[in-house]
């Protein structure tokens, strides 16, 4: 069982993982899914030894693709470019996947992924965040 202190700490990992990601908030969680996402799968998972930011965030990529998660993925392809993950190597994972998870999936995800860069061009070009 975690202590208070504990759970502060993996809540502040997590929220810094977020915010480099540039994670807005969305439609609102239920409780305990914000407060374990938050906790778990940001704070300990994404801080996990072994891969760098950059390296899981492109697994993610990859992952919300194969399945098709296109919502998912506008989050994830914005948290990539935000970590400075070049477009190019973005859509050469899209090329790569359509070969192991159809052309269906990454037809989608290379739609999704130019609408995600046209609404950070248009919030550049109005100092939008």
């Amino acid at each position: 069982m975690s202590t208070n202190d504990e759970k502060g700490g993996r809540a502040d990992k997590g929220i810094e993982i977020i915010r480099k990601l540039g994670i807005r908030r969305g439609a609102p969680l239920p409780e305990d899914l914000a407060t374990i996402t938050v906790e778990h799968l940001f704070g300990d998972i994404w801080n996990r030894p072994g891969l760098e930011l950059e390296e899981r965030s492109l697994v993610t990529v990859a992952a919300l693709i194969a399945l098709g998660r296109e919502g998912e993925q506008r989050i994830h392809l914005r948290g990539a470019l935000k970590l400075g993950i070049p477009l190019a190597k973005l859509e050469e994972v899209i090329v790569h996947l359509a070969h192991y998870g159809g052309w269906p999936v990454a037809v989608g995800a290379s739609r999704v992924l130019a609408e995600v860069v046209a609404e950070l061009e248009q919030e550049e070009s109005t100092g939008a965040k």
